[in-house]
């Protein structure tokens, strides 16, 4: 059930939540207790276009005691990079983004928690007009891909069903916007993305040959720099985001798909009953909420990265639990059993 605000109001300080993201400054504070929040600032990223920050408007949690900055990448791998340079303090992205921030050994964050989320709309597209029909169909032909993501590793992994070797195609890798442009431009054959970019490929009239759907375990993680870790007050306010999002998506669950599902047309250009449409499936597929870190969730992603490491992508293997943190989970249980 959601807070009223009544609630909010006294439990303000004890809970905190939205995603903050920005390439600006530094955080504005790293010595903020976890019951100040008023200094505290968190630089939080989105890919696609800020849904969790329109979703916080929508459910009425973004009243947060804290600052959130949100900024805007074309993928995870983005806003791994941002956390890498120092301009995001909280990033969200599928399980691939931290191999390979990690992968020279000096990671500056960790994995903090886990979000479950649906895994439709990860697809290989052709155009509209090509002869291609299925994966097999890619053989010689040029495919863009976005490195580093969840469209790298379920094409890869499509390819190996189909019989064949990444060697086979002539793989492009293209950010989502321009593999779209190259796509309908007809400089590639194929094209494997996901979110918003398949959803505008379709509107132009793509077809799917293959889906990462069943491929990808739905573990989207939470990623904060070291420096959150270090700062009472930007943790507390991480754990306090993190829950707040679950918290609304189960408030739109509640009978308020078609309203939200108006704020995702308006945004995504799409017609408002196939946003809908594809916002009821995705939350009936997997509801999208928070988990803490556990043994499952480490072994999940040491198995992306070993498909990393079989692919040549990563120099060598990769023991990812060297970057995952469990010093969230107590203050995510607390605020998760708040919020729900």
């Amino acid at each position: 059930m959601l807070f009223r605000r009544s609630q909010r109001a006294s439990a303000a300080l004890a809970l905190l939540l939205p995603f903050a993201a920005a390439c600006g400054g530094k955080a504005t504070a790293t010595s903020a207790s976890a019951s100040d929040q008023s200094s505290v600032t968190l630089r939080v990223g989105a890919t696609g276009w800020k849904v969790e920050e329109a979703l916080l408007r929508f459910a009425h949690l973004d009243d947060t005691p804290y600052k959130v900055k949100w900024s805007l990448f074309q993928g995870g791998d983005q806003q791994l990079q941002a956390i890498r340079a120092g301009a995001l303090d909280v990033a969200e992205s599928s399980e691939i983004p931290p191999i390979f921030a990690s992968a020279d050994g000096r990671p500056n964050f960790k994995v903090v928690a886990v979000q479950r989320g649906s895994t439709l709309n990860q697809e290989v597209v052709v155009p509209e007009g090509s002869e291609a029909t299925d994966i097999a169909d890619l053989k010689g032909k040029k495919v863009g891909y976005v490195q580093n993501t969840t469209a790298h590793y379920f094409l890869y992994e499509l390819l190996k069903q189909a019989g064949l070797k990444w060697t086979d195609i002539d793989a492009k890798p293209l950010l989502p916007n321009d593999g779209l442009a190259a796509l309908n431009g007809g400089s590639i054959d194929a094209f494997a993305s996901y979110g918003t970019s398949i959803i505008t490929a379709h509107q132009q009239g793509a077809t799917t040959i293959g889906s990462g759907k069943d491929i990808l375990s739905g573990n989207f993680l939470w990623t904060a720099r070291d420096s959150v870790l270090k700062s009472a007050g930007q943790r507390a306010a991480t754990a306090d985001l993190i829950a707040r999002i679950t918290q609304a998506y189960a408030y739109v669950r509640d009978g308020r798909q078609n309203a939200f599902a108006k704020v995702i047309a308006t945004t995504t250009h799409q017609p408002l009953a196939q946003a809908e449409k594809d916002f009821r499936a995705q939350q009936a597929q997997r509801p999208t909420q928070a988990r803490t870190v556990g043994d499952d969730t480490i072994a999940s992603q040491q198995k992306v990265a070993d498909v990393f490491a079989e692919l040549g992508a990563l120099r060598s293997p990769l023991d990812v639990k060297s970057f995952w943190s469990r010093e969230l989970n107590t203050d995510l249980n607390t605020d998760l059993r708040k919020a729900l």
